[in-house]
């Protein structure tokens, strides 16, 4: 399979998937349960995105300074810092585990 055919059928399948969305009726997209599943579903893919980045490397689970700066940002989290702080704590943390290790 060449690139360009790859590339192709990425398209079709982002418009079927776009025009899919535009033929969901209204009635479905007002149900409770829909609205909070569409309100909840960002915040478990970002989820998943960050525990994927932290503890995988590859094929295996790994912990490292990864691991310690995003218990860092979960410590500021719970103490309701402010974003910045939260971000901030958690670089700080993983340069120091790393420039320790």
């Amino acid at each position: 399979m060449t690139i360009w055919i790859a590339i192709g059928l990425t398209t079709v399948g982002c418009y079927v998937a776009k025009l899919l969305g535009l033929l969901v009726p209204a009635g479905a997209l007002e149900r409770p349960l829909v609205q909070r599943m569409a309100a909840l579903l960002p915040v478990a893919l970002l989820a998943g995105l960050t525990a994927q980045q932290t503890f995988g490397t590859g094929e295996e689970l790994a912990l490292d300074a990864r691991a310690a700066g995003l218990a860092a940002a979960a410590l500021a989290l719970v103490l309701r810092a402010h974003f910045l702080v939260v971000v901030a704590s958690a670089v700080v943390v993983t340069a120091v585990v790393r420039a320790l290790g």
